[in-house]
């Protein structure tokens, strides 16, 4: 078999030998009559038709040859008789490869075998391909190449062109879901002064005209509560958020986010409207509510299963001493409460908790811990726990979501402990956004559904990197 650097040398004396001829290689805009789709749909023999497409197969026959080409909609087969097209036709079309673009101009007809085929009239180069396309029946096969070479991905597996056409038709009816609820669609800065609205670890990068560091946002949650203080009542974003943290199936440094927010609402108005926006875009896309993740089938069909966090590890939610969960997480699973208790550690937690039957239906776990929910409300009667809920589909956590602390007192209590707690000093304290507290923010539900997480499911992938376009990867070399 030839080696790469082989086959591209053959590949370009071909581009050279076309550009010889006064032929573009690369050629200009190419008016087409017809997606190949199309033009199947609407097959009639002797229809004069101009497609165009990537050159997939080839198949020989003496004077004439059969090829493959596939746009984006569809595949169809032509045919090259060369006593029927142009000697310059003929020239070009011998040095035309698998993975060229090509122009056709020709008829439709069926072949003997009922096969819908484009008889060629006119043929032209649209870009030439240097390097072979890979093999059609392996594909790529290292899992580390097709996520680097996405571009090699879509050629080489019409399913994964498929899985990301599902994903923009999942955030299509995300929007439309919202929007006809009368949702208003906001965008906030990606850049900010100060890292807020979670507690991850925060990209840095600096700004020169300015000469100050400026943080990729982690949330856009302290933006959206401004607006809420500006008198927007119902409004969502789907937003780019950074993590610099680790990478794992369920994590990745760059991740889509659905974030909302609807005044004079609270946790439990958010745990209906993320029941029903679900069940609608799974509706939508799929057509059903019974889905399969990785060999389990899970029914989406409501109502969902409600769960209290706190009984489920062993603590009454009418406790009062906020040190008893500790003690019950330090004895009963091992948790080191010295160095404090992370919302990660709960999260994990919180799945191995889940049995059989939570795994295959929607699971909203309740009654979190105040300590790790400074930005949520405290239940009236249960100072120990948090107007809060975490969503599990299939043991994967895909929601979370609160009633909003609008009292500015309380929350600049909680984010300057947070900051003298943190010895890293990476929990910042916006001061804007205290102030804007103090303006008066109407009590509010807000809801944050991890848009990658939600693809993952509905397209049965067990890995975050499987459903984003151009995951983040080590540079080759």
């Amino acid at each position: 078999m030839k080696n790469l650097n082989e086959i591209r040398k053959q590949r370009v004396k071909k581009l050279e030998e076309v550009k010889e001829r006064g032929i573009d290689p690369y050629g200009a805009k190419f008016e087409r009559t017809h997606s190949i789709n199309k033009a199947r749909k609407e097959f009639k023999e002797g229809l004069s038709v101009r497609v165009a497409g990537r050159i997939k197969a080839f198949r020989s026959h003496g004077k004439s040859a059969f090829l493959d080409i596939r746009d984006e909609t569809d595949k169809i087969q032509l045919y090259i008789n060369g006593d029927l097209v142009s000697k310059d036709n003929l020239w070009l079309f011998k040095r035309l490869d698998i993975g060229d673009i090509i122009g056709v101009e020709g008829r439709l007809f069926k072949t003997k075998t009922g096969e819908e085929t484009i008889q060629v009239v006119n043929l032209y180069l649209l870009s030439k391909s240097l390097r072979p396309l890979p093999e059609k029946w392996h594909g790529l096969k290292d899992v580390e190449a097709r996520f680097r070479q996405r571009y090699l991905d879509l050629i080489s597996d019409e399913k994964v062109k498929e899985l990301f056409k599902t994903r923009s038709q999942i955030i299509e009816r995300i929007r439309e879901f919202l929007n006809n609820r009368g949702y208003l669609e906001v965008e906030t800065p990606m850049m900010h002064y100060v890292s807020g609205g979670a507690a991850g670890r925060p990209f840095k990068t600096h700004h020169e005209t300015y000469d100050i560091d400026f943080y990729l946002r982690i949330a856009p949650e302290l933006y959206l509560k401004k607006l809420l203080v500006g008198g927007f009542e119902k409004i969502y974003e789907i937003n780019r958020s950074f993590r610099n943290e680790g990478i794992s199936t369920k994590h990745s440094p760059e991740f889509t986010m659905l974030e909302v927010y609807e005044a004079y609402a609270d946790y439990k108005d958010m745990m209906k409207l993320t029941e029903e926006l679900i069940t609608y875009v799974a509706k939508e896309v799929l057509g059903t509510l019974k889905i399969k993740y990785q060999q389990k089938e899970i029914d989406l069909t409501p109502p969902w299963i409600r769960k209290s966090f706190a009984e489920t590890i062993g603590i009454d939610p009418e406790e009062k001493d906020p040190e008893a969960f500790k003690k019950i997480l330090s004895k009963r699973f091992g948790m080191d409460i010295k160095k404090g208790i992370s919302r990660s550690s709960l999260l994990k937690l919180a799945e191995d908790l889940l049995d059989e039957q939570e795994m295959k239906r929607p699971t909203f776990f309740t009654d979190y811990f105040t300590e790790v929910s400074p930005l949520a409300k405290t239940k009236k009667d249960k100072p120990l726990l948090a107007e809060r809920f975490e969503l599990f589909i299939a043991g994967i956590e895909i929601a979370n979501a609160y009633s909003e602390l609008n009292d500015p007192i309380e929350q600049a209590r909680r984010i300057n402990a947070q900051h003298e707690e943190d010895e890293d000093k990476r929990y910042k304290i916006d001061e804007d956004f205290l102030r804007a507290l103090e303006y008066g923010m109407p009590p509010a539900g807000g809801l944050g559904i991890g848009v990658d997480r939600l693809v993952m499911l509905l397209t049965d992938k067990a890995s975050i990197r499987e459903v984003i376009l151009f995951p983040q990867l080590k540079p080759e070399g």
